[in-house]
């Protein structure tokens, strides 16, 4: 039988969000997770970007109870179509789509990043890098032929796996190696920095750099189920372990990642978490960028810093950002930088540092955060803190609404979307103004951007890539925003109840 991918996402209910497909592990059966595979590789070959049999296909994965299943499809997927599965272990989506760059071959990340234990999604990379916007329409044309005796009613597979699937070191050291080559011996000494591990599948890996570079490394909090870090979202518990840990702990930093490793999770000295808008105008100052892309959600600090020559606003999601960064190349810039509200940071230009380059790596990417903010507070004889507090005092927060069908975030967002701005603006201030005063200008780059005459933001998204509605903020001080955003959401838990009224 022949199966197109836009017709199984649509009865998978498994489709694109803002970082490769995603949906419920019970969803992602054997048949989704196999047909989705193929046709990533149908459409490289078809783009001519995979040309022959026995062609290398990296292959990696987190800690998810539904990962290893799910790589068994994606292996038996790739075999069939007469390439090279390579296993390349239990590392951060960043490594694999390094060890598929260096060796110019596809890889593919088995993934949910930071969503529910009960959730996963596959994240494709070509061998350039991870898959834009457009290359999502091309997968989706892909008519992919499946054996009818391969599957199960339940699309399951009839057989189980005939050879061993051993992984390999290779990408795993050449991803340490990608630092530890890089930044000077014991450029770290003296330092002490605690490594929040959960269920991080780098967390080993970060605390082997971090020790590598000559730091005092102390691992905290590793569990053996599934804990899902959501980097622009951060658990309460997770805070407040932070400051439990800093305060007996006598650490010049706290650091971690999201569940796959690409987004970076950065406390200072005392505990208190740097949102990822922020750290990444820290590391793109330590790198020295002169064009720097961000998602239209982002801390408006960035521009009012003066630090960077070119700052370009996207929608939310790193495929965005890569274009805008590769526009960045094409138009002459020459240390092409982006980074997301959730701590994303991604390099489309070899860098310059310590008389090496730091070879460009156009998806996210943790580590390069961790330590462009650590030795740039060294480098300033300054304290994380320090480095946050003399930034433009703009303040952000974000929160979500979980469980939130997508019908009810687009019965919300269509109260300000009538057609009229005027109309719009006056219903975003009958609605937040006591919050926020009146409503003067409405950015839909991404969602509904609101800004008041208090020069406050209120931003309202419909998650990409799983049920949730998400609200974002801006302020003059960070009491401020906290409360903004708490009483932001009261508003859209109010909303939510009457549409459903």
């Amino acid at each position: 039988m022949k199966i197109k991918v836009q017709d199984l996402m649509i009865s998978s209910n498994v489709k694109f969000g803002t970082s490769g497909a995603r949906g419920r592990a019970l969803d992602m059966t054997d048949l989704v997770c196999y047909v989705y595979a193929k046709g990533f590789l149908h459409y490289l070959e078809s783009t001519g970007e995979l040309k022959k049999s026995g062609t290398e296909v990296a292959i990696a994965g987190d800690y998810r109870p539904s990962t290893d299943r799910i790589i068994e499809a994606v292996r038996r997927a790739t075999a069939d179509m007469g390439y090279l599965p390579v296993n390349c272990g239990k590392i951060p989506s960043p490594a694999v789509a390094l060890y598929g760059i260096v060796n110019q071959i596809p890889s593919i990340m088995v993934t949910g990043s930071h969503i529910p234990a009960d959730r996963n999604g596959i994240k494709f990379n070509k061998p350039t890098g991870e898959i834009l916007k457009e290359d999502e329409v091309g997968i989706r044309e892909q008519l992919v032929r499946v054996d009818d005796n391969l599957f199960t009613e339940d699309a399951s597979f009839t057989f189980p796996p005939v050879e061993e699937f051993a992984p390999l070191s290779t990408a795993r050291d050449r991803y340490i190696a990608r630092y530890l080559d890089l930044f000077p011996d014991n450029c770290l000494s003296g330092r002490r920095i605690g490594i929040y591990q959960h269920s991080a599948v780098g967390r080993d890996i970060l605390l082997d750099i971090i020790k590598g570079l000559g730091a005092e490394a102390v691992a905290l909090g590793r569990s053996e189920t599934f804990v899902p870090v959501d980097t622009e979202a951060i658990r309460p518990e997770d805070l407040e372990l932070a400051i439990k840990w800093a305060e007996t702990g006598s650490f010049d930093a706290i650091i971690s990642t999201d569940g796959d490793g690409d987004r970076p999770l950065i406390f200072d000295e005392r505990g208190r978490w740097l949102r990822g808008d922020v750290a990444g105008i820290l590391c793109a100052r330590y790198l020295s960028a002169d064009s720097v892309s961000v998602p239209v959600s982002c801390n408006s600090a960035v521009e009012k810093t003066g630090y960077f020559k070119s700052v370009s606003r996207t929608r939310i999601g790193s495929p965005f950002v890569i274009e805008s960064m590769i526009d960045a190349s094409k138009g002459g810039a020459k240390v092409v930088v982006g980074y997301e509200a959730n701590g994303g940071f991604l390099t489309n230009s070899d860098i310059p540092l310590f008389g090496k380059r730091l070879r460009a790596l156009p998806t996210r990417d943790a580590v390069i955060v961790h330590l462009s903010i650590i030795l740039l507070a060294a480098r300033e004889g300054k304290k994380i803190s320090e480095l946050a507090t003399s930034l433009p005092k703009r303040y952000t927060a974000s929160d979500r609404l979980m469980n939130f069908p997508q019908e009810k975030s687009n019965s919300i967002m269509a109260l300000f979307n009538t057609g009229d701005e005027t109309e719009d603006k006056s219903r975003a201030t009958e609605i937040f103004g006591n919050l926020c005063g009146s409503c003067c200008s409405i950015d839909r780059t991404d969602g509904l951007r609101m800004t008041f005459d208090s020069d406050e933001v209120i931003h309202l998204r419909a998650s990409g890539n799983a049920p949730e509605f998400r609200c974002y903020n801006e302020s003059v001080t960070e009491e401020r925003v906290v409360t903004l955003n708490a009483a932001s959401m009261e508003i859209l838990k109010a909303l939510k109840i009457s549409s459903e009224n």
